[in-house]
């Protein structure tokens, strides 16, 4: 008996070992370990152009992720990250295209090898789009004007007749709609421009993004507003923001292997202190 039982122990191991070597990863797309047998060389890299790392984003793109509209000029944070990743991928040149937001995260084939523009992974997501591990631990705030009721909102309570905002397809509109349930529909627009114009003209109290976009709103866009809060984490995992890529592509791993690297050699860490890390303390909400 002793014998068969231990048997039977040897077997579910593997069988374990096998499902867990097998199994997607919904947090943070594929591991590194995910590059398997193939090879990370720059000339064996699956690239939709030969020497090229053709990288899709936003429409337009907004500080401080990007600077000036123009991701070819690496500045910004997610515009240097990728420039840093094709380098340590030891691909020549980056060049990059345009979409909508909700456009990339549809199902089918991509014109290009990844998109960012600050996806969030989700699992709903993962589902007909891959990821790469997060790059970014991202939260998210809410900014409102210093003479709006919310301006002492402690809690997501305080929030609850609030009319709030946020642009389409984002998790800050997601943590509204699902988190904070304010008693009236969230505003929604189109992207971050649109929801900083309707906050302009006073038509919502307060808008929700990720809080790096929020300093620079705040500081450089629209000084006559603040940071009224951090808003509470949800769930057991942190938020992070991870490249979108085609479902089934056969580069996410190599990716993953690269951003592995600037992640210990301190490159990412870097460039967050350079880009995103300069709003001070800023007082978190109770749930």
């Amino acid at each position: 008996m002793f014998r068969f039982t231990k048997i039977l122990a040897v077997l579910f191991a593997v069988t374990l070992l096998a499902a867990a070597c097998g199994s997607d990863d919904d947090d943070g797309g594929d591991t590194a370990a995910d590059a398997g047998d193939a090879s990370c060389d720059a000339a064996d890299l699956a690239l939709e152009e030969p020497g090229t790392l053709t990288v899709a984003t936003g429409e337009p793109v907004f500080p401080p992720w990007m600077i000036d509209d123009n991701p070819a000029n690496q500045q910004g944070f997610e515009s240097a990250l990728v420039y840093a990743l094709a380098e340590e991928l030891g691909v020549p040149e980056v060049a990059w295209t345009r979409t909508g937001f909700d456009e990339a995260i549809a199902p089918g084939e991509k014109a290009y090898d990844f998109n960012i523009q600050q996806y969030s992974i989700t699992p709903d997501r993962d589902e007909v789009v891959d990821f790469s591990d997060g790059y970014y631990v991202v939260e998210q705030a809410i900014i409102g004007s210093p003479d709006n009721d919310i301006a002492g909102a402690t809690s997501l309570g305080d929030l609850a007749d609030a009319q709030l905002g946020a642009a389409i397809g984002t998790t800050s509109l997601d943590y509204i709609d699902m988190v904070i349930q304010p008693s009236s529909e969230a505003s929604v627009f189109d992207d971050n421009a649109a929801a900083k114009a309707a906050f302009d003209a006073s038509q919502v109290d307060g808008i929700v993004t990720d809080l790096p976009t929020a300093f620079f709103i705040t500081a450089v866009e629209i000084p006559d507003a603040s940071i009224i809060g951090v808003l509470p984490r949800t769930g057991d995992e942190p938020e992070e923001l991870g490249m979108l890529f085609e479902d089934g592509s056969a580069l996410v791993g190599c990716v993953n292997v690269a951003l592995g690297s600037l992640r210990e050699n301190g490159t990412i860490d870097a460039l967050e202190d350079e880009w995103l890390n300069d709003g001070g303390s800023i007082p978190s909400l109770e749930q």
